[in-house]
Order: structure tokens, then C-alpha cells, then sequence
């Protein structure tokens, strides 16, 4: 009997095109989101290139992506009126297609103006419609245009080697609805139906570095676990790692293995399993508990994680942000002499400071963060990043750190409520 053939993955690419993107005048949103989708539909994304609202550069980005074999190549941006608006017409140019004026896209261009000008202030002569008119409604012919959602038709184009490009307009609000009638068109569809399947899924550790991690993996290979049909991704990000693993249909059992080796070997650090945040496992954690917090360096950073998710007012009674030694001692009772004679930064004090919001908010659970943030304020003893947490509940039990957070004066503040999220799950028995 014979084998199944294996077949490659389906690759696309992604050209942003804008001077104000490439100058992070504007943070591209486009890249990411397409990215997304893409996975989801089981396309491998190659790459994302960002290009200037030149010619050149972006005919050299469609030469390049045609030269490393992307089946699907998406432009976003350059669709405008104006003259550096000059997606459509390079892409004809790359795909061997003229531009002809379609009537059709020109009238529902000129409605969509008309009805812009007349609910606005602005000054819109006739003449400026018909230019905008004109550029916008020229479509490669062999083409199939998108209706505009703004003002810019998107375009579908078969091009050379097989290759479909889809030609989107810069702004999300626009691209999203668009992308979704693309990917029902013929060109298109013809591509999707090429991919398979990729599934995906996503482990978060909070105490393991990259390093160990990366050491462990090696091992896991070593111990005969093979990884080759996985696609495997470690990236620090705020404090956390991320692990991704994809694969596709026929790697389940490795992809299977791996969260179970990775399970075993870091049971204290491995937090998530399937993707869900340490706010989220948090806000499960307390329910049915009521939680005070007291917070200094952090500001209220920790509140506001919390907070944020929905539901919260279920367990999250209240937060004091407490930055001078007047407000810790008037607002939670910390005593002045503990103050004067470990220092507002101290065990001592971030342990008084919980107890201090266990009483003022009526919780049986409180965390508290008192810390040197920078740039100014450290000594030899105490350095700038020093931070000391407690935890508690009304049962005395207890959790404390005091590290030193490397960064800036952000880096410490945001990454003290990453770590006051952390002591918090901890205490309500995960990890």
C-alpha cells in the first residue's frame, strides 16, 4: 500500500506598507492580527516585512516573498487617493496585469465621498471626487475587488507562480470585514484548501529562565522525545515565559508528550497549560474570597490587574495606594517606630502594611508592595529594584519575597504587580 503524500505547508507573507508604520509614527496592528487568522486556518506565516510608501521597496518586498516560495502574499496600506498611495499599481505591475478603470467600483467609491462631504464640514469639490474616484476604481484587470468599507476597494490577484495576492487597506476597522469576504473568493479559497490543519497550544512558567528551560528541552530530546515534528517557541515576556507548540495533524503523541515532560519537570514554575493568564487563574482562585490590597512602588498597578477582569467586584473589596510613610501609617495603621527602624522598604513593613488592608477592607486575603522603583533611592544595602511583598490570609498563613527587579523605573513598577499576581496565586494554593 502506499504511503500518504506529504504535503508542504501552505506559507504566506505579510507586506505592511506605510512611512508612518515604518517610523512607528503609527504601531501596526495589521501584522499581528493577520497572523492570527492565518494560523488559525492553518497557514504558516512566514514572515512580516514593513516597507516605506516607496516604488521600489515595496516591488523588492513582492520580489522577495515571490523568491522564497510564499503562496499567499497580503499587502496592507497604500490604497488611498493620494500620490504615495501605490499598492494597486505595483501590485499590477509585479503581477504582469494593466489597470482598467471599473465603473462599477467607481460609482459606489463616488456615493460613499458624497456621502462623507455632505456630513461634514469639509470642502469636497467635485473635481477632488473624480480624482479620488479614478485612482481608487483601478483594478488589475483579471482582478476581483473587494467593496470598500472606508473609501479603498481591497483586490484579489492571482499572480506569477501561482502565488494570490491580497491587497488590503491600512486601516483595521477596514481590513477585518474585508479579510473575512476574501477568504470566501475563489483565489483564495483555492490556497486554504491547499493548508492543513495546525494546531497550537501555549504553557506559561513564572520562575524558570529561558536558559533552564532551553537545557530541559535538550534533554527531553536526549531522552528520546522527539521534537522534529513540533514547532516549538520560548519567549520572555514580561517577566513570564511563553512556551508555543505547534504541529500539525499526525503529532499529537509528540506534542502530547512534550506538555507532559514539561509538566513533570517544572510542576513549581509551570503554571498554565492552555493558555490562560495568571489574571485569569487568579480571579478563579478568588472566589469566594475577599481581597484588600496595599500598594506603594506599584501605585495601584496591581489594583488595576485585578480589576480588569470582569467580575472582579465579586471578591476585590477595595486597594490603598500607600506611597508616603504618613499614608502607611494613617491609612494602615503601620506603626512609625517599625518604619523608623527597618525602612519603609522592608519585610517588616510590607508584612504590617497587609495586615493593615486584611483590617481595612474586612478581607480574608490581602497583598501588599513596598519597594525602591529608581532611579533615585537606593543604597549599598538596599539597592534600587528591591522589592518586598507579603501575602496573607485571615488564617495567618503567609507568603514573602523581597528580590531585586532588574529595568527601569517601569520595568520595576509594572513587573511588581506581575510578582504581587504571582504571591497571590501561590497563597491561594496553586504552586
Amino acid at each position: 500500500m502506499d504511503e500518504p503524500t506529504q504535503r508542504n505547508p501552505v506559507r504566506a507573507g505579510v507586506i505592511v506598507t506605510g512611512t508612518e508604520v515604518l517610523t512607528a509614527t503609527i504601531r501596526d496592528e495589521n501584522g499581528p492580527w493577520i497572523s492570527q487568522q492565518l494560523t488559525s486556518l492553518g497557514i504558516e506565516l512566514a514572515e512580516i516585512l514593513v516597507v516605506a510608501d516607496h516604488r521600489n521597496d515595496l516591488r523588492n518586498a513582492l520580489e522577495h516573498m515571490r523568491s522564497v516560495g510564499i503562496d499567499l502574499i497580503i499587502t496592507t496600506g497604500g490604497l488611498g487617493p493620494t500620490a504615495d498611495d501605490l499598492t494597486a499599481e505595483v501590485v499590477a505591475e509585479f503581477t504582469g496585469r494593466e489597470l482598467r478603470l471599473d465603473r462599477e467600483m467607481e460609482a459606489k467609491i463616488e456615493q460613499i465621498l458624497s456621502r462623507f462631504a455632505a456630513s461634514t464640514t469639509v470642502n469636497l469639490t467635485a473635481e477632488a471626487i473624480n480624482a479620488a474616484n479614478r485612482k481608487q476604481a483601478l483594478i488589475p484587470r483579471g482582478a476581483t475587488a473587494l467593496d470598500p468599507v472606508g473609501t479603498a476597494p481591497g483586490l484579489v490577484v492571482p499572480g506569477p507562480d501561482g502565488i494570490v495576492v491580497l491587497v488590503l487597506p491600512g486601516p483595521p476597522r477596514e481590513l477585518r470585514p474585508m479579510w473575512a469576504t476574501a477568504l470566501g473568493l475563489p483565489p483564495v479559497k483555492e490556497v486554504l484548501g491547499r493548508a492543513t490543519p495546525l494546531h497550537f497550544y501555549r504553557l506559561r512558567m513564572f520562575g524558570t529562565p529561558e536558559s533552564e528551560l532551553a537545557m530541559e528541552l535538550r534533554e527531553i530530546e536526549a531522552d528520546g522525545n522527539s521534537l522534529d515534528e513540533l514547532e516549538v517557541t520560548t519567549c520572555l515576556r514580561k517577566g513570564e515565559v511563553e512556551i508555543d507548540v505547534r504541529y500539525r495533524d499526525g503529532a499529537e503523541g509528540a506534542a502530547d508528550a512534550l506538555r507532559a515532560e514539561l509538566q513533570s519537570r517544572f510542576a513549581k514554575t509551570l503554571y498554565s497549560v492552555d493558555g490562560t493568564t495568571v489574571d485569569q487563574v487568579v480571579a478563579g482562585l478568588l472566589q469566594g474570597h475577599r481581597l484588600g490590597l496595599a500598594e506603594s512602588c506599584s501605585a495601584g498597578l496591581l489594583a488595576a490587574r485585578i480589576a480588569d477582569v470582569p467580575g472582579a467586584s465579586d471578591y476585590f473589596a477595595g486597594g490603598a495606594v500607600t506611597y508616603s510613610d504618613e499614608s502607611k501609617t494613617g491609612l494602615l495603621g503601620v506603626d512609625p517606630d517599625l518604619i523608623e527602624r527597618h525602612g519603609a522598604v522592608s519585610d517588616e513593613v510590607a508584612e504590617a502594611m497587609a495586615i493593615g488592608a486584611l483590617e481595612q477592607f474586612a478581607a480574608d486575603v490581602a497583598v501588599s508592595i513596598t519597594g525602591i522603583a529608581g532611579p533615585g533611592g537606593g543604597t549599598g544595602e538596599k539597592p534600587v529594584g528591591l522589592v518586598c511583598f507579603h501575602a496573607r490570609n485571615i488564617a495567618g498563613e503567609t507568603k514573602s519575597l523581597s528580590p531585586v527587579i532588574p529595568g527601569g523605573r517601569r520595568d520595576v513598577r509594572e513587573r511588581s504587580a506581575l510578582v504581587g499576581m504571582h504571591l497571590l496565586r501561590r497563597l491561594l494554593g496553586q504552586g
